[in-house]
């Protein structure tokens, strides 16, 4: 039966527009969030994300991203590399996309800034067809090689390119972005027809409030509250909550729903509660996040676990020079 159930679910995921994945900690995976944020950094930044969603149901998300981001000063610019990997399923649907990105920096005047950026990707997507089982496979005197539904996959790798952009603006202190993706809204279905990649979007902002400092001037504590609302098609939801750093260590609590809008008439938009906890070591950075859920899936998803790890790289020149690139997005790193 569990076979059955999935088997079912993957076809619909072919003539349904499925949802991208998502990730928890939206800031540790700036990239991928929005292309603005490339070269949001003194130099060079390395960035690895791992999700496993709802790990009690047999065969449902595991999602990687990767990125390397470089901050060209003198050009007022940023370059950037990302990679992301998800997988859904016990016959592994699965997406693999690689994008170029680039961002540009506007400086308004001393207190406020714009960035502007823009990625190319190319993706590969499939699945391994023959580990599905269908209804007609198991009626009596039927073919137990084939299937009906079987026979309008094309047999074939997937591939399309992939088109974003997005763009900041931001103070010392507070920020607000937008972004887009699958502007060119490609075709990606598996079966023969048609199946476009819907276009999806996301807000996001935040105030970065300092609590306390040393006697140079320098934080000790701050206590930054952010959000991201996100849509796709019909289903949207919102990621509300606050980080607080204090020294090396951060901690977060944030809500991820839209109470007061429902899916369905009997399906409230309740997804999960996060609490996170991370820690900063020279340049690397940690972060383990758990959603508990709080949706219909309560007794049974196993919640979801997040990891990031971040490093920055600069050199003794530019952590000293107080240039340009010190006027950067002040959002969280988690």
């Amino acid at each position: 039966m569990r076979w059955l159930i999935v088997g079912c679910c993957c076809l619909l995921a072919f003539h349904l527009s499925g949802q991208d994945p998502q990730f928890s900690q939206f800031y540790a995976a700036p990239l991928y969030l929005n292309p603005a944020f490339v070269g949001n950094t003194t130099e060079g930044r390395m960035v690895l994300n791992y999700r496993n969603q709802w790990p009690a149901i047999p065969g449902t998300f595991v999602s990687y991203a990767a990125s390397y981001d470089y901050n060209l000063d003198d050009l007022n610019s940023g370059l950037g590399l990302g990679i992301q990997h998800d997988q859904a399923g016990t016959a592994g649907l699965r997406y693999t996309n690689a994008a170029a990105m680039y961002a540009y920096r506007l400086r308004i005047n001393r207190k406020q800034a714009m960035r502007f950026g823009m990625n190319l990707g190319y993706t590969i997507r499939d699945l391994n067809f023959s580990e599905l089982l269908f209804g007609d496979q198991l009626i009596s005197g039927a073919p137990t090689t084939s299937s009906t539904a079987a026979s309008n996959y094309r047999g074939q790798v997937v591939t399309y390119a992939d088109i974003g952009a997005g763009v900041l603006y931001y103070t010392r202190r507070a920020w607000f972005g937008f972004a887009g993706h699958h502007l060119n809204q490609p075709n990606q279905s598996l079966l023969s027809g048609e199946s476009r990649l819907p276009l999806k979007y996301s807000l996001h902002a935040g105030w970065n409030f300092t609590l306390k400092k040393d006697r140079r001037r320098n934080p000790i504590s701050s206590l930054i509250v952010s959000g991201n609302y996100k849509a796709q098609l019909r289903w949207d939801q919102l990621d509300i909550g606050a980080y607080f750093n204090y020294g090396l260590f951060v901690t977060g609590l944030w809500y991820r729903g839209i109470p007061v809008k429902r899916l369905e008439p009997e399906i409230q938009n309740n997804d999960a509660i996060v609490v996170l906890a991370g820690f900063k070591w020279n340049d690397f950075r940690f972060g383990y996040s758990y959603d508990l859920t709080i949706s219909r899936l309560v007794t049974n998803s196993g919640g979801a676990h997040e990891i990031s790890l971040i490093y920055e790289h600069a050199s003794p020149s530019k952590k000293r020079k107080k240039a340009r690139s010190r006027f950067l997005v002040p959002c969280a790193k988690f």
